[in-house]
């Protein structure tokens, strides 16, 4: 046996070990995202899909939706997001950090094993294209809750099974996924905005003589809101595309 064999073997192991990391802590991180970020996710989805006149802002929305359900209004299709949310952070983390190694893999005559930013924004792009699986039926049933209910719309679906379950019916799989190659163009671009982002912003809050590995908690709250605000710049208009088909099918039903 080869006097390598043990130190490729630790290799594999930490690899393994890292990608297990990224994967985890990525589920943790969606869950809380949609915990917090739920109540303003709907205040988007309802101004983009509202008829002209319906509400005069976002705080009219928050308004009228607390009058009409009350706090529980606010957290209206809020399974989805937790349920698809969770793993689609732990895949996309996943997915991430797998194409950073991919990246370097196909580099290898390199001379930093430093990715530059337009590499880690590729890296970004890639970790899309396999949450698009979980992302795609979870917006698709996430923004259907999310919207009836306004004006004279009237209420269609009882939950998120139900929701799968008409749309299973109406056209199989395929309906169920519909809007999954918007999906990739909405996440792709706004993913390796998110990700180049959050790079970018750690490493300029790290100290000298420090790594990135050692910031503190509240650079790294400060690195995901700047991330975050990179993503939605370039996510937005796609995102708008997306909801607004989703929600003229919608009514199209009632």
């Amino acid at each position: 046996m080869s006097s390598d064999a043990p130190a490729v073997e630790e290799t594999r192991s930490n690899a393994t070990a890292e990608s297990a990391k990224s994967f985890i802590a990525g589920g943790f991180g969606g869950a809380a995202a949609v915990l917090v970020g739920h109540p303003f996710d709907l205040t988007k989805t309802r101004l983009q899909t509202a008829a002209p006149g319906t509400y005069k802002g976002a705080v009219d929305v928050v308004k009228q939706t607390l009058a009409r359900d009350g706090v529980k209004g606010m957290y209206r299709g809020m399974l989805p997001p937790l349920l698809g949310v969770t793993p689609i952070f732990a895949v996309s983390f996943w997915a991430y950090d797998a194409s950073k190694k991919l990246i370097l893999a196909l580099t290898p005559n390199r001379k930093t094993e430093t990715l530059s930013l337009g590499e880690l924004a590729a890296a970004g792009f890639l970790s899309a294209v396999p949450t698009t699986l979980i992302t795609a039926p979870v917006e698709r049933a996430k923004v259907l809750l999310q919207v009836q209910g306004q004006g004279a719309g009237g209420t269609k679906y009882k939950g998120v099974i139900d929701v799968i379950g008409h749309l299973y019916k109406e056209g199989g799989l395929r309906s169920i996924f519909r809007g999954s190659f918007a999906t990739v163009a909405r996440d792709g671009p706004g993913s390796a905005a998110y990700f180049a982002a959050y790079e970018v912003t750690k490493k300029a809050l790290t100290p000298a003589g420090s790594t990135p590995a050692e910031l503190n908690l509240s650079a790294i709250i400060v690195a995901g809101g700047t991330a975050g605000v990179a993503m939605w710049s370039l996510a937005i208009p796609p995102d708008v595309r997306i909801i607004s088909s989703a929600s003229m099918v919608m009514l199209r039903k009632f």
